[in-house]
């Protein structure tokens, strides 16, 4: 039990998506303005890294080399689709709200990576702590910065105001904000790691 949990704690600390692989930024740009859309975003791409990488792991022995890649990429199709239908149906302010980005994760190299790299040589078992790890990595990088970006660029954290007279940097709120904050956490991640060594 405890080589699962590695594999899960992996995901969020070691070899964190965001934080550490640098992998899935486009998404974690684009839809990082609000908690609710990091949320939302990070929820549906731990179902597709789950889905996927346990279905990955079960034909890993069947499929040829030759079309490995294009499988892995219809396998995490179905995943963003039903993930996306699912949306469109319980959703569907959140649906509007990340749009284009949720079909987006077919392209996702934090996805296919995971499954090309990792779930076409392991168990399932393994493949499934792994795509959790992953996934509750990229959730919690998520929320981190899009509370951030909330917080300071709107004045707000999922929604409510939490500070009377507060003056929000708009900037944060902006493009240009995300790729702010995503530097400066970067900075003093790597800072952090540097003075652990």
């Amino acid at each position: 039990m405890k080589k699962y949990f590695q594999e899960f704690v992996r995901g969020i600390i070691k070899e964190n998506p965001t934080f550490v692989l640098v992998l899935g930024l486009c998404p974690t740009l684009a839809v990082s303005t609000s908690v609710r859309n990091g949320i939302g975003m990070g929820v549906a791409a731990t179902f597709v890294l789950l889905g996927s990488n346990i279905i990955v792991s079960l034909i890993r022995n069947i499929v040829p080399d030759k079309i490995r890649i294009p499988c892995f990429i219809v396998i995490i199709a179905t995943f963003v689709t039903i993930a996306e239908m699912m949306m469109k149906a319980y959703s569907p302010v959140l649906d509007r709200a990340l749009g284009i980005y949720v079909p987006l994760i077919v392209v996702n190299c934090m996805v296919l990576g995971r499954a090309e790299a990792y779930a076409s040589k392991q168990t399932v078992i393994k493949s499934f702590f792994d795509g959790l790890g992953m996934g509750v990595g990229f959730t919690l990088a998520l929320i981190l910065i899009s509370g951030i970006r909330e917080f300071l660029g709107a004045g707000t954290l999922l929604g409510h105001s939490l500070i009377k007279g507060f003056h929000p940097v708009f900037l944060l709120g902006m493009p240009p904000g995300a790729l702010l904050v995503i530097g400066l956490l970067l900075g003093f991640f790597n800072l952090l790691k540097n003075r652990k060594a």
